[in-house]
Order: C-alpha cells, then structure tokens, then sequence
C-alpha cells in the first residue's frame, strides 16, 4: 500500500497509520495512529487540473518530525513560500490586466488557491489538537492563515473586477444605442422634409404642359425648399450627439 501511495522510502509507518490509508492520498488532514501523526498537505494546485500532489510529514513516536528530505518541517515552510509565491503573482496580473482572458485565467487560479489553503490551515488545526504544544506546528499554521485570507481577496477582487467590466460594458452599450437612436431620428427628419422637395423638382424638371399658376411658383417653392432645408440642417446640427 506504501508503493500504490508513493511515501518516501524512509518513513517507517506503525500499523494503526498504515490501516488508514488508501491507495490515494485524498484531502488535506491529520492522520492520527497510536503514537504517531501523518500530515497529508497538498502543493499549489494547477488550474484545471483536479488531481493534487501531495506532501506527506511523519510524527515519529518520540516527538520528532519527519519530511521528504529528512528530519524537520523545512519543507513545510517552502510549501508555504509556494502558496505566497502563487498568489502575489496573480495579485500583481490583476493589478495591471485588461483583457478578459487575463482575469478569467486568475479566476480560475484564485478559487483553488482559497480552498486548498483553506484545507491546510485546517490539517495543521488538526495536528495542533494532538500536539497543542509543538509550536513549530503552530507558527506554521498561523503563516497559513495569513495566506488563507490574502487568497480569498485575491479571489474576491477578481470577481469585483469582473462585475465592474460587466456594469461598464452594460453602461457603455446603453450610450452607444441611444447615440445610435439620435442618429436615426435625425436621418428620419431629414428624409420626410427632402423627400417632397425631391419630388417636386422631379416634377417640374420633367418636359409636360403645366398650368401657368404652377409655373409662376416654380421658383417660390424652390427657394423655399432651400430655406427649409437650410433651417433643418442647422437645427440637426446644433442637437447634442
């Protein structure tokens, strides 16, 4: 069961840690035995991917800590170097991004982030309740807190950001439609006042037998068209865009 869970060659689990192990490491937690603890953390977790790796720390029975590398927590605090690592980079993405693809990717990273360091704060909780006093445990758990909360801001001005880019592209939609709007009015008035006049000077440009009572306001109505229009232009003009 040690090979299928791939622990490192040197740990020497008793009977009553090995029994509660599977052939996975599954989720973050303290496995408790008889005498001895097994710490089950996981790295930085990979957006899109659901698989984690995972780091496991041996209590021995005399008190001593036991990691990958050898004796100690060390890699404990590495981990942690990871997860700060991880967030202040995504922390400086946001900071200076404009592009949707950009903030979806942080989404994506932030939301993980929360939840497994989350998940750590708690197996070192875990840990702290058989071994209150070890306050090497302690301090680590506490850094571990701090990045619980720097994740879950991250998260939550990702999401901030996200929802102000919707409100502006909403505002900005709405402008764009009621300029749009304004535009077809004016088009509109121009063609019902230059429509009548483009058919009378279609009429009386044709070679037929008028009446002479049209005839002589031939010009009346042409100069009057032209003021009309003159008049019309100016007013569409002058209207706000």
């Amino acid at each position: 069961m040690d090979e299928k869970l791939q622990l490192p060659g040197h740990y020497e689990l008793e009977r009553e840690l090995r029994e509660q192990l599977s052939g996975r490491p599954g989720h973050q937690r303290c496995v408790v035995g008889h005498d001895e603890l097994l710490l089950v953390l996981h790295e930085v977790p990979k957006a899109g991917v659901p698989e984690r790796d995972a780091l496991f720390f041996w209590r021995r029975m005399d008190g001593r800590w036991i990691q990958p590398g050898g004796p100690g927590l060390d890699e404990l605090g590495d981990l942690l170097d990871r997860y700060a690592k991880a967030i202040d980079e995504r922390e400086e993405l946001l900071e200076k991004t404009e592009s949707a693809q950009d903030l979806f990717d942080i989404l994506r990273h932030a939301g993980p982030l929360a939840r497994t360091s989350r998940n750590l704060v708690g197996a070192l909780d875990q840990a702290l309740v058989q071994e209150p006093e070890d306050r090497e445990v302690r301090a680590y758990r506490d850094r571990a807190q701090e990045l619980v909360r720097a994740s879950e801001l991250l998260h939550t001005d990702a999401r901030e950001t996200m929802f102000f880019w919707q409100a502006e592209a909403a505002e900005e939609h709405a402008k764009s439609a009621e300029r749009l709007g304004n535009i077809l009015f004016k088009l509109n008035l121009v063609t019902g006042f230059f429509l009548p006049l483009v058919a009378f000077g279609g009429l009386f440009g044709m070679n037929v037998e008028l009446p002479e009572f049209v005839q002589g306001m031939f010009w009346w109505i042409f100069f009057g068209g032209l003021i009309v229009g003159g008049l019309l232009l100016r007013y569409v003009a002058s209207e706000k865009r």
